[in-house]
């Protein structure tokens, strides 16, 4: 381009190299964002309530147990704002306080006129200290706060909170002695007087609750309670005839007024109560400017909503609905609701919020449910990816390969007898085509219909979540689409603070049957075992479903495979150190199995042989390790096995003199880490490897005056994990790798019983300049692929760090060897670039956990973190080696090829007939 030679030209043309350079630049591609992964955003378990549809925005305020404050839409359910605050204790919510919904309907705590110390909703959380926050609820945000700090840090654990007529109550229990009550303005935090204190040698630790302004405790078959503002103190003691089955409720709303065994008993003399009603869920609210009490049950499926003034107790028949509950959700309980005038004036709209035992919020409108929310999905606590079925054509074709499955292991796979079955299979899929094409063909299945068949490269799975609840969801890895939905009452963990387990028993792998998973659990009626199989894919029941066992569950391993259903059986270890099996058939299959235990309190492990013989199942008891010390004072915090669809591609690392170190792969190696108080180094941490099967410990080291969160990743030959050091304040992530040496003992075999010798260790330690909360490595197919650690930050994101950066042979100084290796000199501090971050801004709020699973692609691993909130990618720590980019030009390259075809039949030709002229010369 030419351009005058002025200013104004000059300026011209630096804007225009200036507009080109701008066009060049470039940084994440914005037709990526969330194509190949997605997040949920959750809220916990529902705590505390408001639904407001009069308000000129409506919304629901809302609290949870997982320390998090929201407004939700009460049309859609969606988060308008969402507030995660302090983990516990300090941001345990005591107390959510909306103006103008407390006991008194007058009370309003609206900010005066030129005064910033009003609020819209207030809240109290933690207790050392008690903050008290102002809340807009219009946009999230907090207008003031104050604290407290008690003297007795102890005694305000168990303190309540209650509010009434613009004063903030704080009560604190001393056991069997008093009650200690102070009074705040609520906006400012200035006490209205001293502190008073009430003699109640009667009050119990799980006994008492507050109700309104009475404190009120179960002492046998009455109720002993206290107006705590009245202005003489009376002990007032109110008989129940026989002793309750279950714990007292208090019933908010209506002072003193409290639910026990489902009937409505109140110790508030100018209360009246309506006596007659039976409800496993009661509520107050307001119609028509009048109190009602609203109560809902659970018959058969249908939930039935009723109501009655307070005043009178008689029935309110606009509120009265019936709605099908879905068996997914679990028991509802009520907990608001709200009416609004319905737009041509005929009666009102009522919206009632529900809170379930599979950690639901469920709302309920004009007799059907409105919309749900699934909050057990934020408390994730094991997940696994399945294999979707194949086609009908890929199913035929996987027959067609291994024959039927009677005649897998026969002769009878001859020349022959495959060309037939080549013949039949096409014959039958020309029969179907011409089908399917006059519209006389079979009807898709159910998961053909949902899109749920495999893909060329197995990136599409469906993915399995297992909650803290027992709810279990089936939930497209791709979409993120929910394809089906189970809930487990009255399941719980295990001891030794160990989840339910999921695990698959049988994959997608053999056609025609169907892949089988099963949830073990303990029960919390009577803490046995519990066994529910089902269908990952339908998520119905199989194998019989739930299966109560007669036992408690004290360790389980997982057997091989069947040869009649392919099958893994669960090898079962109880509470007498009897074994079990399930199913019954894979018995056999436990002869030679070993197992270990672990008492996480003693730190003492014990290791076990499994034998059949004479049809039965006995356990010896084979070694015992004790980790505790000479005072027993350490405890086991920390136990990472290797993942048990790992594959060791590389049996060793190239030297730079081109000789071989050789891995020490020990499939039976488990890390165990253990925590001890100490005098001079406030706490000490030992790492134990320990092979399971012989009882050897094979390394120990030990870290002082460090301390947890501690996250471990064990894997081929290495592990890597991170902790605190309190000496420098700083996060630090130690990596081990183990090597056998130059020779090999056994490149076929491992035998624990015959292991080599002691392996050479290489260590080193590493300054990661955030806080860690997950970590876990990528894992693939084959195990070709490079391993990178996923570590997931306090920040919410999930950085994905190369081995090589965490490599515990990078050199000291850049050296001729280790420049040949490909390894990097040693600096203390690892990078976060933030390319890393595989999330990027989708951030995970309180993470917990990171799972991987392998996908067809030998280059692609799935990955899924969970915390409050659900994020599923796929990352390739080598690249896509194996797949075609986006990019990739295939116009271009078929014109190549077909001039290339072209232009050497052309030149061909031409060949042929300079031959032939010569030919004729």
């Amino acid at each position: 381009m030419a351009c005058r030679q002025s200013s104004a030209g000059t300026l011209i043309c630096l804007s225009l190299l200036l507009l080109l350079l701008l066009s060049t630049c470039s940084g994440l591609y914005e037709d990526q964002i969330k194509k190949f992964d997605w997040r949920s955003v959750h809220l916990g378990a529902l705590k505390q309530v408001h639904v407001d549809l009069n308000h000129f925005q409506p919304r629901v305020l809302l609290s949870t147990h997982e320390q998090v404050v929201a407004s939700l839409c009460p049309k859609t359910g969606e988060i308008i704002w969402r507030q995660v605050l302090e983990q516990k204790p300090r941001g345990d919510i005591k107390l959510l306080q909306v103006s103008g919904f407390a006991d008194d309907s007058s009370d309003t705590a609206a900010a005066p006129m030129g005064s910033h110390l009003g609020f819209d909703m207030l809240t109290v959380q933690g207790h050392a200290p008690a903050l008290v926050r102002g809340w807009n609820t219009n946009i999230g945000t907090i207008e003031w706060e104050w604290s407290i700090m008690p003297l007795h840090t102890e005694r305000a654990q168990d303190a309540v909170w209650f509010y009434s007529n613009s004063v903030l109550y704080h009560v604190v229990p001393v056991w069997r002695s008093h009650i200690e009550v102070t009074a705040y303005f609520a906006t400012s935090g200035h006490t209205t007087g001293s502190t008073s204190k009430i003699m109640a040698a009667w009050i119990k630790p799980e006994s008492c609750l507050l109700s309104g302004t009475f404190y009120v405790c179960l002492d046998g078959k009455q109720l002993i309670s206290l107006d705590l503002v009245a202005k003489s103190t009376q002990v007032i003691a109110t008989p129940l005839g026989a002793e309750p089955s279950s714990k007292i409720q208090s019933l908010p709303g209506l002072n003193g007024l409290l639910i026990v065994d489902k009937k409505l008993i109140s110790v508030n003399k100018d209360q009246a109560v309506c006596s007659e009603l039976t409800s496993a869920s009661y509520l107050v609210g307001s119609f028509n400017l009048r109190k009602v009490l609203a109560y809902a049950d659970l018959v058969d499926g249908v939930l039935k909503i009723n109501a009655v003034y307070v005043d009178n107790c008689t029935p309110v028949p606009e509120l009265q609905q019936s709605v099908a509950f879905a068996e997914d959700f679990g028991t509802p309980s009520l907990r608001s609701f709200d009416c609004k005038a319905k737009r041509n004036g005929d009666g009102k709209n009522c919206l009632f919020i529900f809170a379930t035992s599979a950690e639901s919020i469920v709302a309920v409108q004009q007799g059907r449910v409105r919309w749900a929310r699934e909050e057990s999905l934020a408390n994730v606590i094991d997940t696994q990816f399945i294999d979707l079925p194949l086609a009908d054509t890929e199913g035929t074709l996987e027959n067609e390969m291994k024959g039927k499955a009677v005649d897998a292991h026969s002769l009878n796979s001859d020349i022959a007898s495959a060309f037939m079955r080549r013949i039949t299979t096409q014959a039958l899929q020309m029969k179907s085509l011409f089908l399917h094409v006059i519209g006389l063909g079979p009807p898709p299945t159910d998961t053909q219909k949902a899109g749920l068949v495999r893909d060329s490269f197995g990136l599409h799975k469906m993915l399995v979540l297992l909650t803290r609840s027992g709810k279990i969801f089936g939930v497209d890895n791709i979409a993120g689409k929910h394809h089906w939905k189970l809930y487990l009452p009255n399941v719980a963990g295990f001891e030794n603070a160990e989840q339910m387990r999921l695990i698959v028993q049988r994959s997608s792998k053999h056609f025609p049957l169907q892949p089988l998973c099963a949830i073990v659990a303990k029960s919390a009626v009577n803490s046995n075992g519990v066994l529910f199989r089902f269908n990952p894919i339908t998520g119905r029941a199989a194998e019989g479903g739930l299966l109560q066992l007669d036992y408690q569950i004290k360790q389980l391993a997982l057997l091989p495979e069947t040869e009649e259903d392919f099958v893994k059986g669960i090898l079962i270890l109880d509470g007498t150190n009897r074994v079990h099996v399930e199913p019954k058939h894979a018995t056999p299959l436990a002869h030679g199995m070993y197992l270990y235990t672990a008492n996480v309190k003693t730190a003492e492990l014990e290791g076990y042989f499994v034998k059949y013989a004479g049809g039965e199942l006995s356990c010896l008891p084979i070694w015992n390790v004790r980790l505790g010390g000479h005072n027993s004072e350490q405890q086991i915090i920390k136990v990472a096995s290797k993942n048990p669809i790992e594959h060791v591609h590389s049996q060793g690392r190239v030297l730079g003199d081109r000789s071989v170190l050789y891995k020490y792969i020990n499939p039976n190696l488990v890390a165990f880490v253990t925590q001890a108080p100490d005098a001079a180094h406030k706490s000490v941490l030992n790492l134990y490897l320990i092979d399971v099967v012989s009882g050897s410990v094979i390394f120990s080291m030990t870290h002082r005056k460090v301390r947890p969160p501690l996250h471990i990743v064990h894997s081929e030959n290495w592990l890597a994990y991170s902790y605190f050091n309190d000496k420098v304040r700083r996060t630090e992530i130690t990596t081990i790798e183990l090597y056998e040496g130059n020779a090999q003992a056994n490149n076929s075999v491992w035998s624990s019983l015959q292991a080599p010798s002691m392996p050479l260790v290489e260590r080193q330690s590493y300054i990661i300049p955030t806080i860690v909360e997950a970590m876990r490595e990528t894992i693939t197919e084959r195990g070709i692929t490079n391993k990178h650690v996923l570590i997931g930050t306090a920040s919410g994101g999930i950085v994905e760090m190369p081995w090589h950066l965490l490599d515990p042979r990078r050199p000291i100084s850049s050296t001729t060897q280790g420049r040949e290796e490909g390894a990097i000199p040693y600096i203390p501090e690892l990078p976060l670039p933030t390319e890393n971050y595989i999330n990027y801004n989708q951030t995970v709020a309180r993470l917990r956990n990171i799972y991987t699973a392998p996908s067809g692609l030998e280059s692609t691993c799935l990955v899924v973190a969970t915390g409050l909130d659900l994020f599923v990618t796929r990352v390739s720590p080598s690249k896509t080696f194996d797949l075609l980019k986006e990019d990739f030009d295939y116009i271009l390259i078929s014109i190549v090829l077909v001039v290339l075809t072209s232009g050497s039949l052309i030149v061909r030709h031409l060949a042929s007939r300079k031959l032939l002229k010569q030919a004729w010369k």
